[in-house]
Parts: structure tokens; sequence; C-alpha cells
């Protein structure tokens, strides 16, 4: 797999390491950064091969510092409606693989970046890693996701103050508020990533796979979401990871998932 603007690397754990690559424009998205992410989370969903994400950027400065603001002269009502069901309908995509995604924030990660943060399963920080939406300092408002994905995860309030102040926050609070899972040094970032998603990965396939699906509907009514929750737990009772992770249990040794 070759991207113009990605770089990546799948390990023998299935681990898929997906770097943004534009350090000199501190790897903001443009059309084609949106292209390339469009075209390997599709590969990704299929790729048996892949069994989880981890996202960063190039370079220690920034994680993906918003989008290509020069490109903006050009937009007006009905191109900037495009613009935004473009990347909404990519970070969908990542949102919505049944695979887990760790976005490893290495920096700047302001408007379309944070709004790309949003739309992986987990967010791990560096302790220089930068959080904000300002995109009312520039006549705008957060178009890739923001205000749906940021108050579903820190709640309205905060959500709120970060969107309407255009305000930027340090990894600390980013951590405190919910926005970031953990933070780490700097130079321990990616092992992090790597041994949250090792952990993740030790656990049955099918069983992360429908907790990903289950959690999606999380933010629906209770009974909508609890209905759905019945139905996952009822497809999982009938694999043959869950009768293995009950021998394995019960005969105290460590269960052989095959994600069957």
């Amino acid at each position: 797999m070759t991207y113009e603007t990605l770089l990546v690397a799948v390990d023998d754990h299935g681990i898929a390491t997906v770097t943004i690559n534009r350090p000199d424009k501190l790897n903001a998205l443009n059309a084609q950064v949106i292209d390339d992410l469009d075209g390997f989370f599709a590969v990704a969903e299929e790729d048996n091969a892949i069994r989880g994400v981890i996202l960063t950027g190039a370079g220690e400065k920034s994680f993906v510092a918003g989008a290509d603001i020069a490109r903006f002269r050009e937009l007006d009502g009905v191109t900037g409606k495009a613009f935004a069901d473009r990347g909404q309908a990519v970070f969908s995509r990542i949102e919505n693989l049944p695979k887990p995604v760790i976005a490893a924030v290495n920096g700047f990660a302001l408007g379309g970046g944070s709004e790309l943060a949003l739309a992986c399963h987990i967010r791990i920080a560096s302790e220089n890693a930068v959080f904000g939406q300002p995109e009312v300092n520039l006549g705008i408002l957060p178009g890739y996701g923001g205000t749906q994905r940021l108050p579903r995860l820190v709640g309205l309030g905060i959500a709120t103050e970060l969107i309407l102040t255009g305000n930027m926050i340090k990894a600390d609070r980013a951590h405190a508020i919910g926005l970031a899972n953990q933070v780490v040094p700097v130079d321990e970032l990616m092992e992090a990533a790597r041994k949250m998603m090792g952990t993740i990965l030790s656990k049955a396939p099918l069983a992360v796979a429908m907790s990903l699906k289950a959690l999606r509907v999380a933010d629906q009514p209770l009974a909508v979401g609890l209905k759905e929750e019945a139905a996952l737990f009822g497809e999982a009772c009938d694999t043959e990871d869950f009768k293995e992770g009950v021998e394995a249990f019960l005969g105290k040794r460590k269960a052989s998932f095959t994600g069957r």
C-alpha cells in the first residue's frame, strides 16, 4: 500500500502505523490527505492482515495542524458544504471501522486535526500536544464533525466553550476533560500507543468489533442502545471465541482466540 501523503507500515502483530507525512505543512489536511485516508481505511476494513491502526503525524511538532487554509479562499456556500461533506464521510469511515483506531497525538491537533483525533476510538497524547477548534477565528465553524463528536466526548458545556472561544488547550487539560485518554512523554508516545493496541488485540477480535459497534450508539436514547447491546451480546454467544473464552477462564489458562 503506497499513498502520496501517508506512510504505512504493518507489523507482524497486525498493527498498521499510519503517519500523515506533510511535516513542512505541519501535516495539514488537504484534498490528497483526505483521499489517501479514505483509500487506506477502505483497505483496512477488508484486509485481514490489519487488525488495528495507530494514526499519527510526521515529526514531533504536529499531529495535524488543521486544514490547508489557502484553499478556503475558493469556498462558497455550495463548495463549502461539499468540502464538509467529504471530510465528514472519510472521518465517519474511520469512526465506523470495526477494528480499533488509536490516535497518537504528537503536537498540534487543531481544527480538522482535532476532528480527526475525535474520529479515532482512543486518543493518546504526548506532553507537547495541543488541541483546539479555532474555526470561529476564520468566520466558520468546525465542519468535519467537531460540533457533534466533541460534546459527545467531553460534554456540551466544555465543547461549547472550546468551539465558541476557539481557545487551544494543552495535553493536561485535554486529559482532565476526557479528550485525551492518556498523556505520555514525547519519546514514549508510539510505544504507549503500541502497548495499548497490543492489549486490545490480545482480546477476542469479534468481541472487540461488536463492542465498537455497540459504543457507536451510546449517544442514542438508552432504550435504543440497550436493544443493540442485547442483540450483539446474543451474536457474541454464538461465536467460537466465546466458548473458548469461557473454557479458558474456567480452566485457568490463557484463551486462544481465532476470530470465529
